[in-house]
């Protein structure tokens, strides 16, 4: 579904990615790790093209794209839960799900009922605002906002910061979900290891912004996976 080749990103005269190759497959879950500050959040922007990449080469769904601002990128089926949830603070929760609908067709204007499935929670807050969750509600909220967009690639940063263990522990359950309908691609950006390793099909880790190890699960041992994160 997604593949980047060579990918790099700047920040002014700063270099910050080089040469950053992944793919991550239909039906499957890309866990992009590393310790803080290797670029993880940067690659995320640079692939929702909320900061345009420098250079290299990105293919979604069998389309070479070009350098295309977020609202373009979106409605090409990316949806990203950025670090920090970012929901609206003043709209409910009925509207910032409603958010979502910018990228459909108008036919397409409804909350799906497993939005509600997934998240009940929000089913019974539809009514309060975003701001007065709690942090965990608000991730939740975040992510079904983002699926409602109906996305081929659905990226996922930092998702289990700052949220209490029952939460982190549904959104597991949710990205289990998601990888079985497999009509998505997910890449999940996560430090807690043993809730990323968990979930994983495939691993990319980076260190100061370059790719160090690359691989599926099934050929890369858990302690090497451990070592890259751990340095």
């Amino acid at each position: 579904m997604l593949t980047l080749n060579d990918l790099t990103l700047h920040y002014g005269h700063s270099q910050i990615l080089h040469g950053v190759s992944l793919e991550a497959a239909q039906g499957e879950v890309t866990c992009l790790m590393g310790t803080n500050g290797v670029g993880k959040t940067s690659l995320i922007k640079a692939i929702a093209g909320t900061h345009p990449r420098s250079g290299g080469e990105m293919v979604l769904d069998g389309e070479a794209l070009p350098v295309l601002p977020p609202h373009a990128l979106a409605r090409k089926g990316i949806a990203t839960v950025p670090q920090g949830r970012d929901v609206f603070p003043l709209l409910t929760v009925t509207e910032n799900l409603e958010t979502g609908f910018a990228c459909l067709p108008k036919d397409q204007h409804f909350i799906p009922d497993e939005i509600y499935d997934l998240f009940p929670v929000l089913k019974q807050m539809q009514h309060r605002r975003g701001g007065d969750l709690s942090g965990g509600q608000q991730q939740q909220l975040a992510i079904a906002r983002a699926l409602i967009t109906k996305p081929k690639l659905l990226l996922l940063d930092e998702p289990t910061e700052g949220i209490q263990p029952n939460i982190i522990q549904q959104i597991g359950e949710v990205i289990k979900h998601l990888r079985q309908r497999s009509d998505m691609a997910i890449v999940l950006v996560e430090q807690y290891f043993d809730f990323a390793y968990e979930l994983a099909d495939r691993f990319t880790v980076l260190r100061r912004g370059e790719v160090i190890l690359n691989g599926h699960k099934s050929d890369v041992t858990r302690e090497a996976v451990l070592a890259g994160v751990s340095v």
